[in-house]
């Protein structure tokens, strides 16, 4: 017998007997090795406040309504701390995705807090831009889940951790 004769499974066949389900569709935290393809270097992270931790407009002399409203007792206001949102591109051997890195892993990659970052892009303007391209083509190992709130765009995966491969 001959190999030509044997039958031949074709590539999209191999696919689906690797991975049952589309990574999508998987609704727990999956670790894969992926590149960084692009940053998007625009908005890197946002105003909180710095008790509840609920998204401030970027005027900074607003307050959060939430806290000083439960502490009418006591008066004083909080303050605000900015924290990571980094939409980024990375692809994998089969796929690329659009994702989100928050604050947790975004410190792993940038080695600084957003507060410090920010700081240091106020006095270096094109800092974010250079942050963003020093990070395409990085590979990486992260774990992507889906976000608890569907606030996000379906396209959109939390990314919840980040080991730089490279290093």
């Amino acid at each position: 017998m001959t190999l030509a004769n044997q039958p031949t499974a074709s590539d999209e066949q191999i696919k689906q007997q690797t991975r049952k389900r589309p990574l999508m569709e998987i609704d727990k935290p999956t670790t894969i090795m992926c590149t960084v393809v692009a940053v998007d270097h625009i908005n890197l992270c946002y105003r909180v406040c710095s008790v509840c931790e609920k998204t401030l407009p970027e005027n900074p002399t607003s307050a959060c309504k939430y806290c000083n409203f439960n502490n009418s007792f006591n008066p004083s206001t909080s303050g605000s701390k900015r924290l990571f949102r980094v939409l980024m591109s990375i692809a994998t051997d089969a796929k690329v995705f659009v994702v989100i890195m928050f604050d947790r892993a975004a410190r792993v990659l940038f080695g600084c807090s957003a507060d410090e970052f920010f700081d240091f892009a106020k006095t270096h303007p094109y800092a974010a831009m250079a942050a963003g391209k020093a990070l395409e083509g990085e590979m990486l190992t992260v774990t992507l889940s889906k976000p608890k709130n569907g606030c996000h765009l379906k396209v959109h995966i939390k990314m919840s951790g980040a080991v730089d491969d490279s290093l």
